[in-house]
């Protein structure tokens, strides 16, 4: 099979490489549509998770099933899938204490592009199928169902992370297709008052149609002053981080609230260290709480993220600004989502209907 490669840091191409084996309790799969996420720019270009030879990129795709181990029960050769970015070991102890994601070791549950091949490929293996894959709806387009892979999940895992209720006045740091879902499930759940923070007119656009009412961007002076300003100096009650770097979490401290809550769902490809403010912390006291997570897998998030769009509850569509047909076009948007032009939101390749 063909798959497309990190052939190491800052290089990539197509390989040919073997179709890979089924277990008894996986199954194979082949891509019926993918998307580029930042995550891939971070690990190709930027090499955030260290030197890779010849390892197939990719985490978001939907597909359909073509070959099932003997022990799979719910799932046969056939079925159009959705399938998680994150691929637990669902008989971990990490997944018994309730962090699946972790499953093996910490950020373990994310194997494609990072331990394993990813679903750049004709074909690719999901470790654990019924415990991770999850039937397509018939009513949600494949270019769509890949953002459920990776970006409404990791969206909505940053309101999870921040403890967003009703109520609350939230900031959310970055409005890439990730801030984008973390603004959609912080209106979800009863927010009264969302700010976000991005400069791209076609995100700023989104980010209205998911429901924030104010726009700052980082051009205009640092965050934590324009927010604090629009505020009269209260600040929010919870911030969620989508994007920026390591010194993103000062603006972050200084503008929440005693008893608030960060949750931060950016991938950090670079820096040594996180910058936290003493004072704004509260001389390390202040009851602000900063939590950090990789989104949830599993087949149980994925069918009810799913019941969502099919529902028409949570409109994924907006996220999508590109759609390229056939394999010969993913290195275009893979380079796409690298220099992100100011009319992009996300790309997707669309394999076959």
């Amino acid at each position: 099979m063909k798959g497309y490669a990190m052939l190491k840091i800052g290089e990539s191409g197509w390989i040919e490489k073997d179709r890979p084996a089924c277990g008894p309790m996986d199954a194979i799969v082949k891509p019926l549509a993918v998307a580029i996420c930042t995550s891939d720019v971070h690990t190709l270009w930027e090499g955030a998770i260290g030197e890779r030879h010849n390892m197939i990129l990719g985490h978001e795709a939907c597909g359909e099933v073509v070959e099932v181990g003997e022990l799979v029960k719910d799932f046969k050769p056939g079925d159009r899938v959705l399938i998680p970015a994150i691929t637990p070991d669902w008989n971990s102890l990490e997944a018994q204490a309730g962090y699946a994601m972790h499953s093996g070791g910490m950020l373990a549950g994310w194997k494609f592009s990072n331990f394993k091949d990813g679903v750049f490929s004709e074909f690719f293996h999901v470790n654990d199928a019924d415990g991770n894959l999850a039937h397509l709806p018939e009513n949600i387009d494949p270019v769509d169902a890949c953002m459920l892979s990776d970006m409404v999940p990791t969206g909505f895992h940053g309101v999870e992370l921040a403890d967003v209720q009703f109520g609350d006045s939230v900031l959310v740091i970055g409005i890439g297709p990730v801030g984008l879902m973390s603004v959609a499930g912080a209106s979800m759940r009863g927010a009264s008052r969302i700010i976000a923070v991005g400069t791209r007119p076609v995100c700023v656009e989104a980010a209205k149609k998911y429901g924030a009412d104010e726009f700052i961007s980082y051009k205009d002076g640092p965050i934590a002053e324009q927010v604090l300003a629009i505020t009269n100096g209260k600040g929010v009650d919870k911030v969620i981080v989508a994007g920026g770097g390591v010194d993103t979490f000062e603006d972050a401290v200084k503008v929440l609230k005693p008893g608030g809550k960060i949750g931060n769902v950016n991938y950090l490809g670079g820096g040594d260290y996180v910058t936290i403010p003493r004072v704004e912390w509260g001389v390390g006291m202040g009851h602000k709480e900063i939590n950090g997570g990789l989104m949830p897998g599993g087949r149980l998030r994925m069918e009810k993220l799913g019941s969502l769009v099919s529902s028409g509850r949570l409109n994924v569509h907006h996220l999508v600004s590109h759609v390229f047909e056939g394999w010969d076009h993913l290195e275009e948007a893979l380079f796409m989502m690298r220099d992100k032009p100011r009319d992009l939101i996300k790309p997707v390749v669309k394999i076959e209907d």
